[in-house]
């Protein structure tokens, strides 16, 4: 196997890691995120180390044989100690506690590699072997020992890892829960990968070669360093879907009230570009629709909800959801007679990002959705319910009959 999908891999996690230095810098004595800036770092190196064209380039450059196999056996350690002491801040409990169970992880784990690399400098491995250098040196004395050594820290990383998340698995939601999920599969995948390797250890001590038995479980730890990789990333990249999805689940309504022609005009479009601010940008999108709402409220017409509502129940729709389509119909209708005054062509609504606090009146009357409907977590499920409903035929036929009326009166 080349080493383009270990790069790959390397490159997909640097770039995640990437767009959280910035953060990383405005906390940087936040624990929680240095350790995972470190697990997300030690991740791609890790990758990095491992790929065969680095392993020779590593070999050649030191100008001793099998370098790059404690270099490598040191980066998966320190990735097993930064996943754990992440583990432990993520969890959290008493400040003290957490602060005393992380640094014994922390310096257990750098006792193991120094270790590792005491015990390749007593040994003895002329030959380079590049992908079966542990069955081959497993007999060679303290080269046996460093491998030993680094597959039990190895295991008790992963093992203790996905014991750890299978307990809190059951006492958290949503992305969280998702995450947790992708760690214990991705850590199993490992743990699997420590276990064929002591079988194949103990076969070569036992005078059996089961060498190919070692070389074949690399697609193992790839795979669950992906998994577990994904896990720790899934709790800030699942929020920024959320934001996302609301945003645009709220264009519809957005477009009434807020843009994009005229007075109402309001640029607040999400691009690839622009994802990284997505929760911003929600938030003035929000935040232009209250204030359109609010803008609105002197023209809004009681019995064009009273009408609509009427033709929902009709149509088959609850009574929540009829309310909602009623009160969608209302501010269409208001939104269709709303005279534009003219602006300079720079100019927005007015809309102030810190004003979320506005409670429209019209707001105050919706429904929030039944028991167990589901509904992404944005706090305003009022407003997804509106502009689901301002889309709905009867919406569009109260406005079209406003739209007859006024050209008759005209």
């Amino acid at each position: 196997m080349n080493g383009l999908i270990y790069y790959f891999a390397a490159a997909v996690l640097w770039t995640g890691l990437a767009a959280q230095l910035p953060d990383l810098l405005r906390h940087r004595t936040d624990p929680l995120k240095r350790s995972f800036c470190a697990v997300i770092l030690l991740s791609g190196l890790c990758f990095v180390l491992g790929a065969p064209p680095t392993v020779i380039l590593v070999n050649r450059v030191t100008g001793i044989a099998n370098m790059a196999a404690p270099l490598t056996y040191g980066a998966v350690t320190a990735f097993g100690a930064a996943s754990l002491i992440l583990i432990v801040h993520w969890r959290g409990s008493d400040p003290v506690q957490v602060r005393r169970t992380a640094r014994a992880w922390l310096f257990s784990y750098l006792a193991v590699i120094a270790a590792e690399g005491v015990l390749f400098a007593l040994g003895d491995a002329p030959v380079e072997r590049r992908a079966d250098f542990d069955t081959y040196y497993a007999s060679t004395p303290y080269i046996r020992e460093m491998i030993v050594l680094y597959l039990l820290a190895h295991s008790v990383a992963a093992v203790t890892t996905t014991l750890l998340c299978w307990s809190w698995i059951r006492k958290v939601s949503r992305w969280t829960r998702g995450s947790l999920v992708l760690l214990v599969l991705g850590w199993l995948f490992t743990s699997a990968y420590g276990v064929v390797k002591f079988v194949a250890l103990t076969a070569h001590w036992l005078g059996h070669r089961w060498d190919g038995l070692s070389t074949s479980v690399a697609p193992l730890v790839a795979v669950g360093s992906c998994l577990a990789s994904a896990g720790y990333i899934l709790p800030l990249v699942g929020p920024r879907i959320d934001s996302a999805v609301t945003f645009v689940r709220l264009r519809p309504l957005f477009r009434l009230l807020a843009g994009p022609t005229g007075r109402r005009r309001c640029v607040t479009e999400l691009s690839w570009r622009t994802l990284g601010d997505v929760e911003l940008r929600l938030t003035t999108r929000e935040t232009a629709i209250r204030d359109g709402l609010r803008r609105l409220a002197g023209q809004l017409d009681d019995q064009v909800r009273s009408r609509a509502c009427r033709d929902a129940l009709a149509a088959g729709s609850t009574a929540a959801e009829a309310e909602t389509i009623g009160i969608a119909a209302m501010v269409a209708v208001a939104a269709l007679a709303e005279t534009p005054t003219p602006v300079a062509q720079t100019g927005t609504i007015g809309i102030s990002v810190g004003d979320v606090d506005v409670v429209v009146s019209v707001s105050a009357r919706m429904r929030p959705p039944a028991a167990g409907s589901r509904s992404l977590d944005t706090c305003q499920p009022s407003l997804l319910s509106l502009s689901k409903a301002v889309r709905t035929p009867i919406v569009d036929a109260a406005v079209q009959s406003r739209r007859t009326t006024a050209g008759q009166l005209s």
